[in-house]
């Protein structure tokens, strides 16, 4: 079978480029097509290589917080200051997948499109409240993140569309968030669990918003708005991290396989939880980076 390389210079060509061809397959970091390539897991007619697009290998920080390119590597967003100061567990999320190599290629838009439900970026993207900036034939549209995962390796993408950039709001006053995932080895090696939080932190002290996302115990990373809520008029105390925790392993659904039963699952999922809440209560109020 032939195969067509195009490497467009704007989203406008990618899209058309993309719309031309069912089974093409955009190209950004391509540590996920290649290997699903050399498998014969896919075999598309044409690759469309995004990273010429100059914004797709940017970070932008401006009034409404941040975009990040789809074709960005997950090692090139430590070297935004900003992003990583304003979104920590962001940055530290992206730089838990794969090893140093694959992340000076991977990226966070094709970790979400591949559609793991263990993948790490998602969970914490999920927490802060990003979304994806999806580009097709009818045009450009806003998705909030939780909203692109479908299935496992499955998306809600329309024929045609691809993600152009993630966008993250601007980090609140008295705002931090965190990621955490268990793992059987600290290094390359794919979530049993993940949790991602982000809250924001009154002048008072009181918690006034709050969104806790998992991934690896459903088919898809999930926001859990249950165990948000349970921080939310709180100083995030004892009390308020147990029903959090609570929360949390109550919307679990996970399977049970060799790297970890769906029980030690849940239970962690409720462990982490509470951790990244505290990792990311500390940074809301100034004293952790």
């Amino acid at each position: 079978m032939t195969m067509t390389y195009h490497q467009p210079r704007s989203r406008e060509e990618a899209a058309a480029l993309l719309a031309a061809d069912p089974s093409a397959r955009i190209l950004a970091g391509g540590t996920d097509l290649i290997v699903q390539m050399r498998s014969g897991r896919v075999a598309p007619g044409a690759v469309i290589d995004i990273k010429r697009i100059s914004a797709m290998q940017a970070v932008q920080g401006h009034d409404e917080g941040f975009t990040i390119g789809a074709a960005m590597p997950c090692t090139g967003l430590k070297q935004s200051q900003h992003l990583a100061a304003a979104w920590p567990g962001v940055v530290e999320a992206a730089n838990l997948i794969g090893s140093v190599q694959v992340r000076n290629r991977a990226t966070m838009a094709g970790n979400l499109c591949n559609a793991s439900p263990a993948a790490d970026a998602v969970p914490a993207l999920i927490a802060a409240g990003a979304t994806a900036l999806v580009v097709g034939p009818q045009g450009e549209r806003l998705v909030p993140v939780e909203e692109i995962p479908a299935a496992p390796g499955k998306t809600t993408l329309s024929a045609g569309e691809f993600i152009a950039e993630l966008r993250l709001p601007p980090r609140s006053v008295g705002g931090g968030d965190a990621y955490l995932r268990a793992t059987p080895r600290t290094e390359m090696d794919i979530a049993i669990v993940g949790v991602g939080v982000s809250l924001v932190i009154g002048a008072d002290g009181v918690c006034i918003a709050a969104r806790v996302a998992l991934g690896a115990v459903a088919p898809t990373a999930i926001l859990v708005p249950e165990a948000g809520a349970a921080l939310v008029g709180t100083r995030v105390d004892d009390t308020a991290l147990d029903v959090m925790e609570a929360a949390a392993r109550a919307a679990c659904r996970p399977i049970g396989d060799k790297r970890g039963s769906a029980e030690y699952r849940t239970h962690m999922a409720g462990v982490l939880a509470r951790r990244a809440t505290i990792i990311a209560l500390s940074r809301a109020k100034g004293e952790q980076a």
